[in-house]
C-alpha cells in the first residue's frame, strides 16, 4: 500500500523527491517496448532515477502522439522517414531520428508447414495473393492465411516496402492488433504467414516456425520533435551504454 501511495504521489506532482524516480512518458512500437525497454527497465531507473510508462500502441501510432505534443518522445520500429512520408510531412529536421539498435523481422509460418526457404518474391506473391496454395511453394494442399498487423505499424510498413516493393495485400488477410496475436494465429492456421521482429518469436518459443529468407533489418528508435529534451536524452544515452546493451543484445 505505501508504495502504491508513494507512485499516485509521483504521478500527481512528477517529483524526483522523497523516493520518487522521474517519469518520462512513451507510445509507439511493442518491439521497440520489448525488446529493449522492458529488459532494462530497472537496470535503468537505478542509474538515471528515471521511470518508463510506455503505451505499445505501434509506430504510427506512437508518431501521431508526438506529433499532437502528448508526449516528449515516441519510439518506434519504422524508419523515421517512413512515418514522415505516411504523414504527409516533409524530413526538413523538424524531427529528429535517435538510432538505439537495428532489429531483423522474419517470416513466420506454423510449425508443420514443410517450407523452410522463401526469397522474398514468394513471399509478395503469398502475401499479395498471387500464391494462394502452399502446394505452388512444395508444401501440403493447404490454403494461405495471411495474418498481419495494422495499417499503421512498423512491422507491417517495412515488410511491404521492402519484400512486397509496396504492392497491397490479398483482400482476405487477418487482421490483428499485436504480435502476440500475430504469432498465435499463425500457431493456429495450419496455411498460416506472418512476419514478425525475431525477438517476439523468442518470447514465445516453439509456437511458430522461422523461414528462411534475406534479412529484413530496421531500425529502433527514439524519435522527437526537435532537440531531445533532457529526460529524454538520459534515456537515449543510457539505451546506447554497455551497461544496457548486454540486457538486449
Amino acid at each position: 500500500m505505501k508504495r502504491f501511495i508513494i507512485f499516485i504521489i509521483c504521478l500527481i506532482f512528477r517529483s524526483g523527491d522523497a523516493g520518487c524516480a522521474e517519469i518520462l512518458e512513451l507510445a509507439g512500437s511493442t518491439t521497440v517496448e520489448k525488446r529493449l525497454l522492458e529488459p532494462t527497465s530497472n537496470a535503468m531507473e537505478r542509474a538515471t532515477g528515471i521511470t518508463l510508462h510506455v503505451r505499445g500502441l505501434n509506430s504510427g501510432k506512437g508518431f501521431e502522439e508526438l506529433k499532437e505534443g502528448r508526449i516528449k518522445a515516441s519510439i518506434s520500429s519504422a524508419p523515421m522517414a517512413k512515418l514522415l512520408e505516411k504523414a504527409g510531412l516533409a524530413n526538413d529536421g523538424t524531427y529528429q531520428e535517435h538510432i538505439i539498435t537495428t532489429d531483423t523481422i522474419v517470416p513466420i509460418v506454423h510449425l508443420d508447414n514443410p517450407v523452410t526457404e522463401l526469397t522474398h518474391a514468394q513471399l509478395s506473391d503469398l502475401h499479395t495473393g498471387k500464391m494462394a496454395n502452399w502446394k505452388s511453394l512444395g508444401g501440403a494442399d493447404q490454403p494461405v492465411v495471411i495474418v498481419t498487423s495494422q495499417k499503421t505499424a512498423a512491422t507491417r510498413i517495412m515488410f511491404q516496402e521492402v519484400v512486397m516493393n509496396k504492392a497491397e495485400y490479398a483482400p482476405n488477410l487477418r487482421e490483428v492488433k499485436s504480435t502476440r496475436q500475430e504469432i498465435h494465429l499463425v500457431s493456429r492456421y495450419k496455411g498460416g504467414i506472418g512476419a514478425v521482429s525475431a525477438s517476439f518469436v523468442k518470447l514465445y518459443p516453439g509456437r511458430v516456425k522461422v523461414i528462411k529468407t534475406k534479412s529484413i533489418s530496421r531500425p529502433l528508435s527514439f524519435i522527437t520533435r526537435g532537440t531531445p529534451e533532457p529526460i529524454v536524452q538520459r534515456v537515449i544515452d543510457f539505451l546506447r551504454s554497455d551497461a544496457a546493451r548486454k540486457f538486449y543484445e
